[in-house]
């Protein structure tokens, strides 16, 4: 299984996995808007592969094969003040 990864211009750190390159048919109008016109990052074959770097390479093959695509987001930003706060708490 092949996909084709690209990077929103608008969003950081956000990424839409498809199918084969330039083929967004199955990919929400509205999700492509909020997206912004994809930029290629790379093509990648998933069969011999059992995790990627920053997403659930079973998540992404489900996403795939159910929607034709896999929009990955970046994790929450961590809240450093209230991290600070929790361990102060603990001394």
């Amino acid at each position: 299984m092949f996909c084709v990864i690209y990077r929103s211009p608008q969003r950081d750190q956000t990424y839409l996995y498809v199918e084969k390159k330039d083929d967004f048919s199955r990919v929400p109008d509205e999700l492509l808007r909020g997206f912004g016109k994809p930029k290629l990052a790379m093509v990648l074959s998933l069969d011999k592969r059992d995790k990627l770097a920053n997403a659930d390479i079973n998540k992404v093959k489900q996403g795939l094969s159910d929607n034709g695509y896999y929009l990955q987001i970046p994790p929450p930003v961590e809240n450093l003040l209230n991290i600070h706060r929790e361990l102060g708490k603990k001394d």
